[in-house]
């Protein structure tokens, strides 16, 4: 998937997970909501101001946006995971072993 893609979906999750219709946040950010629309399905792509009015019509920081580890793929996750497990100090083990148990409990 294209970047711009990823960001249009991601930007369509946080709308989502705001309850905001495309009109709403178009309303919001002062764009057409055709345009925003286009964003969303990755067909454009968004300048810096119009990321700026998106991150404050869907108050939201503007790296939330950029945020697409939910997309990352299995084997990134693994190498992440194995990275953390070698450089993290013993009570950083600690508190992510509790999570992870609290997590799958």
């Amino acid at each position: 998937m294209k970047t711009k893609e990823l960001i249009g979906k991601r930007i369509q999750e946080l709308r989502k997970r705001s309850g905001l219709s495309q009109e709403k946040v178009a309303e919001k950010a002062d764009i057409n909501p055709h345009y925003l629309s286009r964003i969303e399905c990755g067909k454009e792509n968004p300048t810096l101001d119009m990321l700026i009015k998106l991150s404050n019509a869907l108050e939201i920081e503007m790296w939330e946006m950029f945020d697409f580890g939910h997309v990352t793929e299995k084997k990134i996750l693994k190498e992440s995971l194995q990275t953390f497990l070698k450089t993290a100090d013993e009570p950083t083990l600690r508190l992510a072993l509790k999570i992870i148990r609290a997590i799958t409990r």
